[in-house]
């Protein structure tokens, strides 16, 4: 018969397996455990299984084992770990792409009814129609403030009930009530709530960024750099064509109100005396651009002509 460890022995042996993880793997991520059974938790080893771990524990031992383990390897970024680790949490220690191992560990979600005392994660609404319930049942309805009416010797629900709001406790009749309907409003599984990267700890939602936020976000700051650059007259990359064309302009601005001249200004001067020019300059280029594009359509057409013909000949030498 083996001889099982001793607490302390328990201790040991824990300690020496998150030193064991933390050296092995440099992305954690930290995740909320609280509602998820035993097997639903087994589910979810099977399912990550290969690059990745699960290791729960209680709080104060996992700050203990990663201060020490920080301590003896002189590696102050598992420090980073020690804040995350409030609440019913555990770690999935990953080789894997971060985005990949979320996804994974959200399919382990399970229902759950409404139970007395629970705070609802979520709204909970009943929908209308008919509950299959006998018309004895409606005191659950009345207690609730539920409109129904009865429809062939059921009770109907006649509009949408807000049953429970998101925050609040799960009463008793609430928790009745959806009993009897069969329906489980919540659902629970392990919920990513940060990551740790190479020291770096960040919020899940960064890893559901696409390539286009990334651009966008992008763009959002150089707008933001150009703004500011132009607004106190400091030159930089992305505000120095925007600073050229400025000054373009008050020099043309100059050129145009006096007699200095330049080839540039002297057009514009011509335009301002005489709009018509301004107007037979603009029919000329469209005039141009309807030529180019008849051009273009005219070749398009010889070509799809020659090739018909192509076509007609290469039937013709099979014809009997």
């Amino acid at each position: 018969m083996a001889i099982k460890p001793t607490k302390s022995e328990k201790k040991v042996m824990y300690d020496q397996k998150l030193c064991k993880y933390l050296d092995s793997y440099n992305q954690i991520l930290i995740v909320n455990a609280d509602n998820v059974g035993s097997s639903q938790m087994q589910g979810i080893r099977k399912g990550l299984r290969g690059d990745s771990v699960v290791l729960m524990g209680k709080n104060t031992m996992m700050k203990r084992s990663v201060r020490i383990h920080a301590g003896n390897t002189g590696n102050d970024a598992f420090l980073n770990l020690i804040p995350l680790l409030v609440g019913n949490v555990g770690l999935i220690f990953t080789k894997g792409d971060l985005k990949e191992i979320k996804e994974e560990v959200a399919k382990y979600k399970v229902g759950a009814p409404a139970r007395v005392g629970l705070i609802a994660p979520v709204d909970v609404i009943v929908p209308p129609g008919n509950t299959g319930l006998d018309p004895s049942q409606t005191s659950f309805f009345q207690v609730l403030n539920i409109a129904t009416k009865i429809n062939k010797g059921t009770v109907e629900i006649i509009t949408p009930v807000e049953l429970i709001k998101k925050g609040d406790k799960v009463g008793s009749s609430e928790a009745a009530l959806l009993s009897k309907l069969g329906i489980r409003p919540f659902s629970y599984g392990l919920v990513v709530i940060s990551v740790y990267d190479n020291g770096s700890v960040f919020s899940p939602q960064v890893l559901d960024l696409t390539d286009e936020d990334l651009v966008e976000k992008f763009a959002a700051g150089v707008t933001m750099i150009t703004t500011l650059s132009l607004a106190i007259s400091y030159p930089t990359l992305a505000a120095a064509p925007h600073m050229i064309v400025n000054g373009y302009k008050n020099v043309l601005g100059v050129a145009v109100v006096t007699e200095y001249t330049y080839p540039q200004a002297q057009q514009v001067k011509e335009y301002l005396k005489d709009p018509s020019k301004f107007a037979v300059a603009i029919a000329v280029v469209a005039e141009s651009a309807t030529t180019s594009q008849g051009i273009v359509e005219t070749e398009d057409k010889k070509e799809e002509e020659a090739e018909s013909e192509e076509d007609d000949a290469m039937f013709g030498l099979f014809d009997d």
